[in-house]
């Protein structure tokens, strides 16, 4: 029993004080409690989120390599990489901070940019599709670079609110409550002793 409690005198003063910091505690647990449940619940909207975006990234991927797969056909490997080496960004990426209840992680704005013209004869027409499609699934899976990245910071940190709730709950809130019934009970104790020594002492005297 007193190997779980609190080291502390057992005097009026260490009971107010232990009272004080239990009361902070307990308001603190109850905070945590209240992240947790709102870290969960943007992980499972995060979750429904990556899911779709997953599955919408691996249409648009796929779609995109058939593409290409029919340039390479008609092109080349070398023909490709001089068109290649001709055509403008058809993307433009921007990546932010951003937090979320005290989690950072980056935010990813992605938007196509207007295909321009390589300019290069032999280019097959099949060249601008396949531009088109990859940059369409360049800007799914920035997208889902960035649900990933959150949801992965967002679990870690709901499961170490969870082990801070646990902790508070189920050890130091509990450990506090029973060194306060102590000194409590040894206060009263004490105080019952007390009136006894005086209450023999008017016998005494009397």
């Amino acid at each position: 029993m007193t190997e779980s409690l609190i080291k502390i005198p057992p005097t009026k003063s260490s009971l107010l004080r232990l009272q004080q910091q239990a009361q902070f505690l307990i308001a603190g647990h109850d905070l945590l409690e209240r992240k947790r449940e709102l870290l969960t619940r943007l992980v499972y909207e995060r979750i429904d989120e990556y899911r779709a975006l997953r599955r919408e990234a691996e249409t648009a991927l796929g779609a995109a390599y058939h593409c290409l797969s029919l340039t390479h056909l008609r092109m080349g490997s070398r023909g490709i990489r001089q068109a290649a080496l001709g055509a403008e960004p058809a993307l433009r990426v921007n990546v932010l901070p951003h937090r979320a209840l005290g989690v950072e992680y980056p935010a990813v704005a992605s938007e196509r940019l207007p295909l321009k013209p390589v300019g290069l004869l032999g280019t097959d027409a099949s060249f601008d599709a396949t531009r088109a499609n990859l940059a369409e699934a360049a800007v799914l899976l920035a997208r889902l670079g960035e649900v990933e990245t959150a949801l992965h910071r967002l679990m870690e940190e709901q499961r170490k609110a969870q082990k801070r709730v646990n902790a508070l709950k189920y050890n130091i809130i509990p450990r506090y409550q029973r060194t306060i019934r102590f000194i409590r009970s040894a206060l009263e104790e004490e105080e019952r002793n007390a009136l006894f020594q005086v209450k023999l002492l008017r016998e005494r005297q009397t």
